[in-house]
Parts: C-alpha cells; sequence; structure tokens
C-alpha cells in the first residue's frame, strides 16, 4: 500500500470536517443551523461525531436569522451553506449579524478545488468559471475570509478564522471544498484550546487613558452612564454592571442596550434615544456635564433620527478597539480593560450628581383608557408586567421594537433586537435561534417573541422547526393589518403596506404539531389579555404558545411615530 508522504508526519491524522467541527464545539456551540446541499452533504455527516446537533432550517435566510439569535443568546453560533444558491439566499442574515456584531461562523460547502481550477462549468455557478465570486461578496460582511484549498494550512486557518470571530464579535466565512472535506490534518492542535481571550492593552497606554477618564470624572457635577449595544456584544457587561453598582451614578440604556443593565437599580433612569425619550430620561442625559458612553452604536432608529443633544466635549467614548475622551481619540486601546482599571481605581467620595434618575414603573393605569381596545401605550407597559426574570425577549423591527421602550425589565432579561440592520422578519429565526441556545445549554427560561404581522408573514416558516425541536417559545403576534413602521414613515393608507389576512392561528397545525404541542389564544380585548397574562398555565407553559393579539391598524407607539417622523424628513432632505 502507497505512503502518502503527506501525511505521514502527522502525528494524531483526522479529516478536515472532523476538526472543524470539534473546534466548534470546544467554543461552546451545541447546534448548528443551515440546509443541506450537494457541496456540503459529505461534511455534515461529520456533525453528529463531534458531538454536535443538526437544526436544519426551511430556508437558509431562516438559518442565518437564527444563527444570529443562537450567538446573542449562547455567544457564538454555527451555519452551514452550499455554495451559490444557499450561502446567496443566507447573505442577508449573516450581512445583519456584521452589522449588529454579532459572531456567527458561516461554513460554505463548495465545488472541489480541481473543479475550481478547471473553471467547470458547474451547477451553482455564474456559468463563467468564477468561482471565487460569492466568496468575494462573502468578506465583505466577514471579519475574515479562510478558503481551505491546502491541507498543510487548514487547520491554522480554522483556529485563527475562529478566533477573530470571538474577538471581533463578527461573522467569519470559511469556505470547504468538496475534496478537502476528508483530507487528513494535524489533529494534535485540538488538544491546545483555541486561545479566545481578548489581546490586552498596552499597559501604559490603557492606564493613561483611565487617569484621563477619572480625572474627567471626578471633576463632574452631573455624571451620567448610557450604555449601547457594543457593551452587550463585545461581553462587557460584567465590567458595566460593577461600575454603575461601585459609581451609583444615573444610568441610561440605549434601545439596542436594553435589558443590559438591572432595570430595578435605584440608579436606572430609563432609555435614552434623543426626542423619543421620555421627558425626564432627556432633560437629565442632556444637562449632564459628563457622559460616560459605553459600546454605542448610533444609528438612526437607536437615536430617533439622530435626534442626540448631547455635547462630544461632554462625551467620553468606550468602544471594543478604542476610546475616545472628549476630541481626543485612542486607537487600540479597548474598553474592557479600561472599565476595569476604572472600577478599581474610581474615587466615590469624589463622585457627585446633583439629579437622581427618573423614576422607572410600567405605566399600565396612566395608558389605560376606557375603552376594551388593545392600545400599543397600555400594551407595553403591562406585558412589562408580565415579564420574569431571566426571560429573553425577541422584538421584531417594527412596533415592537419601539414599544419594548415603555416595558420596565425584572432582574436578568436580555433584550434581543435588530434596531439597525432592521431586517423585516428577522425576529422569527431569531427567536428559534434563542430558545435552541436556551435549551443547549440547560436552562428552564422563556422565549418571547413579539413580531407583527407583516413581518411574520415573512419568515412564518421558522415556526415549523420550533415545533420540531420541541422549543419554548411564546410568540405575540401582533395583528394590526399590515406595515405599521413603513404606514407611520410614508402611506398610511397605500396598498403597498397591506397584507393578506391569514388564519394565524392554525399555522401550527399546517406544521404539523398536535393540540399538546401548541396552545393557541385569540385576544381582542384588554379584559381578556388581562385574562390570560395572569393565567398560570400559559404563564408556566413549556412548549409553542401562539397569542394573535388584535390592535388598531393606525396605532403606533409614541417612538415609533417620532422616529418615523424624523426619518421621513431625513429621506425627504436634499443636502
Amino acid at each position: 500500500m502507497a505512503i502518502d508522504i503527506r501525511t505521514q508526519g502527522l502525528k494524531k491524522p483526522v479529516p478536515v470536517a472532523q476538526y472543524l467541527f470539534a473546534r466548534l464545539y470546544e467554543i461552546g456551540i451545541r447546534s448548528v443551523h443551515g440546509l443541506p446541499g450537494d457541496f456540503n452533504l459529505v461534511a455534515l455527516d461529520y456533525i453528529p461525531k463531534a458531538k454536535l446537533k443538526w437544526v436544519g432550517s426551511v430556508n437558509e435566510l431562516n438559518a442565518a436569522y437564527a444563527a444570529d439569535g443562537y450567538a446573542r443568546a449562547l455567544g457564538i453560533s454555527a451555519l452551514v451553506t452550499t455554495f451559490g444558491v444557499g450561502e446567496l439566499s443566507a447573505m442577508n442574515g449573516v450581512a445583519g449579524a456584521y452589522s449588529e456584531h454579532v459572531p456567527v461562523v458561516h461554513i460554505v460547502g463548495c465545488p472541489s478545488t480541481i473543479s475550481q481550477r478547471n473553471g467547470m462549468l458547474l451547477h451553482h455557478t455564474l456559468g463563467n468559471g468564477d468561482f471565487n465570486v460569492f466568496a468575494n461578496m462573502g468578506s465583505q460582511i466577514a471579519c475574515n475570509t479562510a478558503r481551505l484549498n491546502n491541507p498543510a494550512e487548514i487547520a491554522e486557518q480554522i483556529d485563527f478564522a475562529l478566533r477573530e470571530c470571538w474577538i471581533h464579535s463578527r461573522p467569519v466565512y470559511i469556505m470547504l471544498p468538496t475534496d478537502m472535506v476528508e483530507k487528513q490534518i494535524e489533529g494534535a492542535r485540538l488538544d491546545t484550546p483555541i486561545d479566545l481571550s481578548d489581546p490586552p492593552n498596552e499597559p501604559e497606554r490603557e492606564d493613561y487613558v483611565v487617569d484621563v477618564v477619572l480625572r474627567y470624572l471626578h471633576a463632574a457635577k452631573n455624571p451620567i452612564i448610557l450604555v449601547d449595544a457594543c457593551a452587550i456584544r463585545h461581553r462587557c457587561l460584567e465590567e458595566v454592571r460593577n461600575l454603575v453598582d461601585k459609581a451609583k451614578l444615573p444610568v441610561f440604556v440605549t434601545p439596542m442596550g436594553k435589558g443590559a443593565v438591572n432595570e430595578s437599580s435605584p440608579t436606572y433612569g430609563g432609555v435614552y434615544a434623543g426626542t423619543g425619550s421620555q421627558p425626564a430620561v432627556q432633560e437629565l442625559v442632556e444637562s449632564a456635564d459628563l457622559v460616560l458612553s459605553i459600546g454605542a452604536l448610533k444609528s438612526d432608529f437607536n437615536t430617533t433620527g439622530f435626534s442626540y443633544r448631547t455635547s462630544q466635549l461632554n462625551t467620553i467614548d468606550f468602544h471594543s478597539d478604542h476610546c475616545k475622551v472628549r476630541y481626543s481619540e485612542y486607537p487600540g486601546v479597548a474598553m474592557k480593560g479600561v472599565l476595569r482599571k476604572l472600577i478599581e481605581r474610581v474615587d466615590t467620595t469624589k463622585l457627585s450628581s446633583e439629579k437622581l434618575a427618573p423614576k422607572v414603573v410600567n405605566e399600565v393605569s396612566e395608558n389605560r383608557d376606557s375603552t376594551e381596545t388593545i392600545t400599543q401605550a397600555w400594551f407595553w407597559p403591562r406585558v412589562g408586567e408580565y415579564f420574569k426574570e431571566k426571560d429573553l425577549v425577541v422584538t421584531e423591527t417594527g412596533t415592537s421594537n419601539f414599544g419594548i421602550w415603555e416595558s420596565k425589565f425584572p432582574p436578568d432579561v436580555v433584550g434581543i433586537t435588530q434596531i439597525l440592520w432592521g431586517s423585516i422578519g428577522w425576529s422569527v429565526g431569531a427567536a428559534q435561534g434563542v430558545a435552541q441556545a436556551i435549551k443547549d445549554m440547560g436552562e428552564d427560561r422563556r422565549t418571547i417573541l413579539f413580531v407583527g404581522d407583516g413581518s411574520f408573514q415573512l419568515t412564518v416558516q421558522e415556526v415549523s422547526t420550533m415545533i420540531k425541536h420541541k422549543l419554548r417559545v411564546t410568540i405575540f403576534l401582533i395583528y394590526n393589518e399590515g406595515f405599521t413602521i413603513e404606514r407611520c414613515i410614508h402611506g398610511m393608507e397605500a396598498e403597498y403596506n397591506d397584507i393578506r389576512r391569514w388564519n394565524y392561528t392554525e399555522i401550527p397545525t399546517v406544521f404539523g404539531a398536535t393540540d399538546k404541542e401548541v396552545r393557541k389564544h385569540i385576544i381582542k380585548t384588554k379584559n381578556e389579555l388581562e385574562k390570560l397574562l395572569a393565567d398560570k398555565d400559559f404563564n408556566d407553559a413549556k412548549g409553542l404558545q401562539l397569542v394573535e393579539l388584535w390592535m388598531p391598524k393606525h396605532d403606533a407607539p409614541r417612538a415609533l411615530k417620532l422616529t418615523a417622523e424624523q426619518s421621513a424628513k431625513n429621506n425627504a432632505r436634499m443636502e
């Protein structure tokens, strides 16, 4: 028998696919989303061998949304698609993960290296012999692209890509040719875990930044803390919460940062989003003489159409790869190390706060009118009272994203939303991924999804995956006859913002769910909703629940109306 000199020197030869999936398991992934295709089929055989679960989704876009949600709940995720047709279907979802700093490992099964070299006219190609065109597209929404073409380099490429995915909290693209799937590479590397520790700041530079921050913080009369999305995405919540507990300064979150701090804390003041904020919140934040801004993503919908009225002269920005004190920028000094030293060195006797944070409550009675109609203003504070500690609350682009600002979360509730990318339908797939992650972690927690009827129609098939894996998800489907967020921006009565009425509560049955596997409710009045939210069986249900919730067609949360008005102005601006 001939000896393959290319593998003769390997201490522990393992197939490429086995190595890749073993590394995914090592970094914490337990389930893999995606769809089969002829260019990834052999690779998929190795998933159960690595003790991973194949979720299987209904289409690649939903799979990408689900991988996004899984990563937000567990920390990182994996998505497998096939070359061309599969990966392009997933690209919108992967782009959203890139936009919102979510670490997704996108593995694309592709034609063999021989087929690529010969420029063969294969299916799923553009017919021009270019096998890099899709990888080149994918590279624009990935922090690393690994083409696994050379067995001598593959193990190192995989390890590097996974580390980059974790460190930068953004997707990576791994291109796996069919003839590389079972090539033998060095498995001895698996004995050494991938180093996922954050690169340390240069000590002298870090100390200097901390000293500058402390100088301004100790001198401030009305400092506040503002927490945004990247504090969550770049795993700084422990530092944020320790700073909040020690400094005892008024703390606020942005819409994308909701859930980042304990909303039961006496120093928590609510959601700040410029003119979309409650008046007391806006006044306190914008009158502060120092804003400690942690992980900011100042997008239009996160700021009510760029309506912040805070000055950079009074702001210190902490980011994952730099800090900025007023107008001085410090590249390469990451926020985690700075925050840790800030917590150690801050002198609380030198901190002053002349204004207290506004008290945050679920204003249910204040927003209850004399009718039985379920209004947006009343609903969101009311569900705030329904939430329990450690719930995972997923809100869809549209009324839900904006309404949830008015819900006060109990401790340890995780808010999951996609305000920057804002892809309609994202939340249904994301909720499946979130619930799968919670199940994989062995935790008994509720995943609660709020989604409008228009968005639901885009990705409804993922309810089938929830049923398939017996996931614990409660869906509040807001039935208000179409695309409300678009109506508010333009075309309140336009036909293009209308949708076809579905028999929503029959959908789980169509997807094969039995009456034991799903509970269905149609709720049209406040009284009906009150009874449902007070029902113990509803609160404690372990499987799928679908609540069709009727709301007026033209009703919208206060913050959405303000944001839509500003968005329309920005869209119409000529210069």
